[in-house]
């Protein structure tokens, strides 16, 4: 079988097993990384072998950098950042103080517990200090529990991920050019690189991504000379073009550009929204897939095993200990109860982005005749492993215990006049998802509280049952 051939298959075989994971995992009513994972190791080097990342070569960095950019960017066009309002003061603490926290906490357990010399501790501490959409997001949606809550945690996933990246990126580099990292840690160098690299890559990814957003928004409101069918080609063109730019002006500054464009393009009320956001999902759910399942695939369990039950002790350290520290101190005096404060620690799967950038490390350590790479790749997907395990499996039934798992109830008004616009103003109040549908046309329009008279997207019959609601 020549290479092409052996590629082709490759890339097939992943899409089939990934997508059958999602299908799998969705009549089971469990988080779809579960069976990713589990399907990936299975079939992997550490398996069967029958699915072999590595023959892709540098290739593998070219899709882990796209399906990425994907997947944040559906991430950002999911986020409505006026639902964030009750939280925004509890959301900055978390993705500037909790990352300080976790990357702090995470370095000091791994070095105490994995004896990781601070270098190889402080990369694995900045790889998981993100969570992860990709994870979180799913999770509720089987799970169900109080808006505030959900709302936190997933605005949490979505712009930690840049800004976890970025961290990450930095240390490496720092790493790398850097022969006694221990001992420049207790100066001011590593905090003065840190703070330039991570300031650039933010003002590079924030120019680029408003620029980028603001054309794209104007672009697809000018439906007229915008054919129907290339909106969502063209949608997928300008992020992966941003994106790229980004990239190739500053190295992971396009994690930030590609959230920035979908939380722009949410914002921005375009006509088809809701279609245009219908085919990112899917192109996120097939990222997902095929990602978790070639870096699953590429992992090697016996470098998992060899690092002793205390790598075990690190990750419980990250679970029960310092996000739990993280927690308190980001939602302080933030009207959380102690009941939602434990379920907030005890939520905090890692993701795609975790796994992704441990394997890119841990080849370039290895080109960089530096040790410690494969173990540190090993460390984070044992964190990954532990942590979607144990915390996504038990979410629901921490949440039934703690009471705060609920059901949303979903509402329809026939009538576009003021009583039905006062009816669903006040169900919105309760958190319900409430729509108006009006008595002379077959349209539905999606209400917001701030947003009467009605301005929103127009959804037929066939589209309020996908959503969950019977007219």
């Amino acid at each position: 079988m020549d290479a092409s051939l052996t590629i082709t298959v490759l890339i097939s075989a992943t899409v089939l097993v990934g997508i059958g994971a999602q299908v799998l995992a969705k009549w089971l009513q469990i988080p779809s990384i579960v069976l990713l994972l589990l399907f990936g190791i299975i079939l992997g080097s550490s398996g069967l072998g029958l699915i072999e990342p590595a023959l892709l070569g540098s290739g593998l960095e070219v899709i882990v950098s796209l399906a990425i950019a994907l997947i944040l960017f559906e991430g950002g066009l999911s986020l409505q950042i006026r639902d964030l309002s009750s939280v925004s003061v509890s959301l900055r603490n978390l993705i500037t103080i909790g990352v300080l926290i976790t990357l702090l906490g995470a370095a000091i357990a791994a070095h105490a517990f994995s004896a990781f010399p601070w270098s190889i501790a402080f990369l694995y501490a900045s790889l998981v200090v993100v969570t992860g959409p990709t994870v979180v997001t799913p999770l509720f949606k089987l799970v169900g529990v109080e808006q505030r809550v959900a709302r936190l945690l997933e605005g949490e996933g979505i712009l930690i991920d840049p800004i976890g990246a970025i961290v990450a990126v930095i240390m490496l580099n720092i790493i790398l050019s850097s022969n006694d990292v221990p001992l420049v840690l207790v100066g001011t160098a590593i905090p003065l690189l840190l703070l330039k690299g991570l300031g650039l890559r933010l003002g590079i990814g924030v120019a680029i991504g408003l620029i980028a957003g603001g054309l794209l928004s104007l672009l697809l409101k000018q439906s007229k000379s915008l054919p129907q069918e290339l909106k969502n080609l063209v949608v997928l063109a300008a992020v992966w073009g941003a994106f790229s730019l980004a990239q190739a002006l500053r190295s992971e500054s396009g994690l930030l550009v590609v959230v920035l464009m979908g939380i722009i393009l949410r914002a921005a009320v375009i006509p088809e929204e809701r279609l245009i956001r219908q085919f990112n999902e899917q192109l996120g759910i097939l990222a997902n897939s095929m990602l978790f399942i070639l870096l699953a695939a590429d992992l090697a369990i016996a470098n998992v095993f060899a690092l002793g039950w205390q790598s075990v002790l690190t990750v419980l350290m990250l679970m029960l200990v310092v996000s739990p520290i993280n927690i308190s101190l980001s939602t302080w005096n933030r009207g959380f109860s102690w009941k939602q404060r434990f379920f907030l620690a005890w939520i905090a799967p890692r993701g795609i982005v975790a796994a992704s950038m441990a394997s890119l490390f841990a080849v370039s350590l290895t080109e960089e005749s530096l040790s410690g790479g494969e173990a540190m790749k090993a460390l984070v997907f044992l964190t990954i492993l532990m942590t979607v395990f144990v915390q996504g499996l038990t979410a629901g039934w921490v949440a039934r215990w703690l009471g705060l798992q609920t059901k949303q109830v979903r509402t329809a008004i026939m009538g576009d006049h003021p009583l039905s616009q006062l009816l669903v103003r006040l169900l919105q109040q309760k958190g319900q998802t409430a729509v108006l549908i009006g008595l002379h046309t077959h349209d539905a329009k999606f209400m917001q509280l701030d947003e009467i008279p009605i301005v929103s997207q127009y959804l037929d019959f066939g589209e309020l049952e996908a959503e969950g609601i019977t007219p």
